[in-house]
């Protein structure tokens, strides 16, 4: 059993493990997974509500796909303290790592506005993707590292009560409703349209937390507090969470909606993203069971990559190049549409795991 803290510089397995995981199940959303069991288990059918849970609530709910974009940004929120350590520890130098930080969000920046050009199939300005929101997140977060962790949590709650006065404010008799809500009047100001799908660029402030959150979680981890403690630390507040974000929208106050960050959402995925670190790090680092962790660990090392490689190239080249030969070898043998769909995109998403296999092997991680 390790009951060590992790050093300053040491990678955290359990972290690992946790981003692998979750670039895993976007690599398999991506390779058209979810889509394929949906079509096998169609609505009135037993499974299908299991595999709904691969797919956004609708608006005024909670589903496991809403939890993986959260997991994310909360992810990168606790590498945060452990990267910072490790570059201080190779320059010594404040302004440098201040510099690697601003080049970073840019580039995340430009990813995520470039994806939607990928997306629409030609130049447009839109904000919605998960990397324009980080490019934000990550920065707010940075200059909030060597706060004490109290101040990160007023600015971190701050964020979601601005959040909350803003909706409330601009339509108080129904702010949180699709087409009339402050996340729409920005998009309008910003990019001169809406997301048909209620997906608003404001998300980025009440999704701070959730990375300056992953980030007080990182101080903890290397601090020298006993690992009991912070496990019951991290479960303690993840617990908070559920109550506050289940709370707000039991009691009718603010409803758990992802596609605009609610703060009832912000606060029920983040506690899930807390209880989530907290086993993580209990089962890998503390009960040190690493068996069948090295499928995700992979993936995790580059995650940045895969994610890209995933939403430009993986349902929109590598399962098209695929189909041409699971249908072609395997259509003879009596398998349906929706069989060879599944075979397919299982076939896609273990081409994709093999490149990052391809990709460890060689030592290439690749990094901004």
């Amino acid at each position: 059993m390790n009951l060590q803290s992790p050093q300053p510089t040491q990678r955290l397995v359990s972290l690992d493990v946790y981003r692998g995981l979750t670039m895993f199940l976007l690599a398999a959303e991506a390779s058209l997974i979810y889509d394929a069991f949906l079509e096998i288990f169609p609505e009135g059918v037993t499974g299908h509500g299991f595999f709904l849970q691969f797919t956004h609530h609708e608006w005024n709910g909670l589903r496991f796909w809403d939890l993986i974009q959260p997991f994310f940004m909360f992810i990168v929120g606790v590498a945060m303290p452990f990267s910072l350590n490790k570059r201080l520890a190779l320059s010594e130098d404040r302004s440098k790592v201040t510099l690697h930080i601003l080049k970073r969000c840019l580039f995340l920046f430009l990813f995520g506005t470039g994806l939607h050009c990928v997306y629409s199939g030609k130049l447009v300005f839109e904000l919605w993707n998960v990397l324009t929101q980080l490019s934000f997140t990550i920065l707010v977060t940075y200059f909030l590292l060597r706060q004490p962790w109290k101040i990160q949590l007023g600015v971190s709650l701050a964020l979601l009560a601005l959040t909350e006065i803003l909706y409330r404010v601009y339509n108080p008799e129904v702010p949180f409703e699709h087409g009339t809500n402050f996340g729409n009047y920005t998009d309008q100001l910003l990019m001169g349209k809406i997301n048909r799908g209620g997906w608003v660029a404001i998300n980025a402030i009440p999704t701070a937390a959730h990375t300056i959150w992953g980030a007080i979680c990182g101080n903890l981890l290397l601090s020298a507090k006993a690992p009991s403690e912070k496990i019951k630390t991290i479960a303690f507040a993840g617990i908070i969470g559920l109550v506050l974000g289940y709370g707000l929208d039991w009691a009718g106050i603010t409803p758990i909606i992802k596609r605009i960050s609610t703060t009832a959402f912000v606060f029920a995925s983040g506690g899930l993203a807390l209880l989530s670190l907290a086993f993580f790090y209990w089962w890998v680092d503390i009960k040190n069971r690493r068996k069948g962790i090295f499928i995700f660990l992979i993936v995790g090392m580059n995650s940045i990559f895969i994610y890209l490689f995933a939403e430009v190239l993986g349902h929109r080249w590598l399962f098209q190049f695929l189909e041409i030969f699971t249908t072609g070898f395997l259509s003879w043998m009596g398998f349906g549409e929706h069989g060879l769909a599944l075979i397919t995109a299982f076939a896609t998403l273990g081409a994709m795991w093999g490149l990052c296999y391809f990709l460890y092997r060689k030592g290439i991680f690749f990094r901004i």
